[in-house]
C-alpha cells in the first residue's frame, strides 16, 4: 500500500531516525479468531513487511524489530518450530526485496542456538543486503538485553579504558570494532502491554515509549506514521532544560499510563 507521509496538518514533523518495536499479540489475535497460534506468526510476518516497507518514507534510517527472545524458547516446541520456520521463509523471501530497495539486514542476539537453515539464511542475507544505505532492518533474534549487556561488560573489563561509546562498539559486535548503532528514539511495543522485556535496554536509554494497545498483525503503516505523529510532539530534553523549562508544566498522566496511538473501532 502507497504511505502517507503527511499528518492531518499537512506536513510530516521531524521524526525518530531509529525506531525499535516489540511485536507482541501474534498468538492473541489467533486465539480471538479460534485459530492456532501459528496463524497469528504468520500475519505477524505480513505486518513486518509492512512497517519495513513504510519505515524509509518516514525519514526513519534503523529500524529494529523483536522477533524472538532468549525467554520465549520456553514456548511450546511445536510453536517454536513454527516460527523458526516462518522466520526463515521472511529471510529468504525478503532478500532480494531489501536489497533492491537499498535496505541493509542484519540480527542482533545469539546464532548458535538458531535452526541451521535459518542461520544460514541469515547469513546469506547479510550479505547480499550489506551495501544497504536507505535503512538499517535489525532483527533481534534468541536476544536478551541483560545477556549482551553482561558479555559486553565481560569483554570491557580486558580494555584499559570504557567509555560507552567503547562498550556500545562492543554491545554492536564481539571484538569491540563493531559499527554501534544509534540510540533508540522511539520504542513501540504493541498489543497493551507496558513493559520493555528485556529488549535494548542500554540504546533505549532515552527513548520515548509508546504503547498501543492494537495487536501486531492489525498494525499498519498508517499507525507508524501516527507513532511518528506523536513522537514529533514530545519534547526530547536529555537530562537538560527544553525551550519551555519555564513554562507551566502539563498535568501528569494517569497512574500507569501513557499516551496511545489512537486506533480505529
Amino acid at each position: 500500500m502507497s504511505v502517507p507521509v503527511t499528518t492531518p496538518s499537512g506536513i510530516l514533523p521531524a521524526g525518530p531516525r531509529h525506531v525499535a518495536i516489540v511485536m507482541d499479540g501474534n498468538g492473541r489475535w489467533a486465539t480471538a479468531r479460534g485459530l492456532p497460534r501459528t496463524a497469528g506468526h504468520r500475519e505477524g510476518v505480513e505486518a513486518a513487511r509492512r512497517v519495513v516497507e513504510a519505515a524509509p518514507r518516514l525519514g526513519i534510517r534503523t529500524l529494529t524489530l523483536f522477533a524472538f527472545s532468549s525467554d520465549n524458547w520456553r514456548r511450546p516446541a511445536a510453536e517454536v518450530a513454527a516460527l523458526m520456520g516462518l522466520l526463515r521463509r521472511f529471510v529468504r523471501n525478503e532478500t532480494s526485496r531489501l536489497a533492491e530497495a537499498g535496505a541493509r539486514l542484519t540480527t542482533l542476539g545469539r546464532r548458535d542456538r538458531l535452526p541451521s537453515g535459518l542461520a544460514d539464511a541469515i547469513a546469506a542475507a547479510e550479505q547480499a543486503t550489506a551495501g544497504g544505505t536507505r535503512l538499517h532492518l535489525r532483527v533481534a533474534l534468541d536476544y536478551s538485553a541483560r545477556d549482551a549487556i553482561l558479555d559486553a561488560a565481560v569483554r570491557a573489563a580486558t580494555l584499559p579504558a570504557v567509555t560507552r561509546d567503547a562498550f556500545a562498539r562492543l554491545l554492536a559486535g564481539g571484538d569491540g570494532t563493531g559499527e554501534p548503532v544509534p540510540d533508540v528514539d522511539l520504542m513501540i511495543r504493541t498489543g497493551g502491554e507496558q513493559r520493555l522485556s528485556d529488549f535494548l535496554l542500554w540504546e533505549s536509554a532515552y527513548a520515548e515509549l509508546l504503547f498501543v494497545p492494537r495487536l501486531w498483525p492489525d498494525f499498519s503503516a498508517d499507525d507508524l506514521v501516527a507513532a511518528v505523529a506523536w513522537f514529533a510532539g514530545r519534547e526530547r530534553r536529555f537530562g537538560g532544560l527544553g525551550a519551555g523549562a519555564d513554562a507551566v508544566p502539563r498535568p501528569p498522566a494517569a497512574a500507569g499510563c501513557v499516551p496511545l496511538v489512537p486506533t480505529a473501532a
